[in-house]
């Protein structure tokens, strides 16, 4: 089940207004995909630290979530300073290690952990209700939202009926192994996975219907923006005006030096 140990602490974040969490951590996530620069990529996955070290966190939960996306990180460190070709910088026998290879890989990598940690410092510390409703407020496509919350409300219900479907096989005899029966056995399974959650989702809507739903979702919660949400936006924009700059500048001081380079090579030849 998707749990929400994240939203319950009593940090200067959790009590920040969501909606400023939200937008500003979407904006930033978009600046730090869109760097290249290492000072600038450290620099963020620094900022992406503090925001969790504030955020109080248990260190072990959040490490977990690192080391899922990590896994999948060590499999471009394992393919792309192989195949990613241009300057080589070591041998292993007859493999070639690349530059370019090893920059992409160390790139990626630094983006995917800031990020990461932006999004759990900020977006999993708040209930998922009120990520909906903070989406909803920032004039996101109200069937966007509706499909968001009713999606994380009923996909609990799914697990549950995969569960028992799962559970009657294995009374009926059923042992998963690497064989045609486990292969056909388990495409049965889906299929009427998806026959019951179409059977439901049409139950589901004849009882919204019947308790007068009327296309929107209320909410009994009021988004209150503090003097310290103030404070935490006016800071956070800074920084990511300060990445971008920097992302800047340094692509302009490269520059000359690419031409520089390219200038020097022919002559030397």
């Amino acid at each position: 089940m998707i749990s929400e140990s994240f939203a319950i602490g009593e940090s200067i974040i959790h009590r920040l207004d969501p909606r400023i969490r939200l937008s500003l951590t979407v904006l930033y996530a978009f600046v730090v995909a869109l760097s290249y620069q290492f000072s600038v990529l450290v620099l963020a996955l620094g900022f992406s630290l503090i925001l969790i070290l504030i955020s109080r966190l248990r260190v072990q939960e959040v490490f977990k979530r690192l080391v899922i996306v990590n896994a999948l990180i060590l499999f471009l460190w394992l393919l792309l300073p192989f195949t990613f070709k241009g300057e080589v910088l070591a041998r292993i026998g007859s493999f070639a290690i690349y530059r370019p290879g090893v920059i992409l890989a160390a790139q990626i990598t630094l983006k995917s952990n800031a990020i990461l940690l932006a999004f759990i410092a900020l977006i999993a510390t708040m209930p998922f209700s009120t990520l909906g409703h903070s989406m909803y407020r920032l004039r996101v496509p109200e069937k966007i939202v509706y499909l968001l919350l009713m999606t994380y409300r009923y996909i609990f219900v799914i697990e549950e009926e995969y569960r028992r479907l799962i559970r009657a096989a294995k009374i009926r005899g059923f042992r998963p192994g690497t064989n045609a029966n486990t292969y056909r056995t388990y495409s049965h399974v889906i299929g009427m996975l998806f026959v019951r959650a179409a059977a439901r989702a049409e139950r589901v809507h004849q009882a919204m219907r019947c308790r007068g739903f009327n296309g929107k979702f209320y909410s009994l919660q009021e988004f209150q923006t503090n003097a310290a949400s103030w404070v935490f936006a006016i800071m956070m924009t800074t920084f990511i005006v300060s990445l971008i700059i920097m992302e800047l500048s340094l692509i302009h001081i490269s520059e000359p030096t690419r031409q520089d380079t390219r200038t020097r090579m022919p002559s030397s030849a």
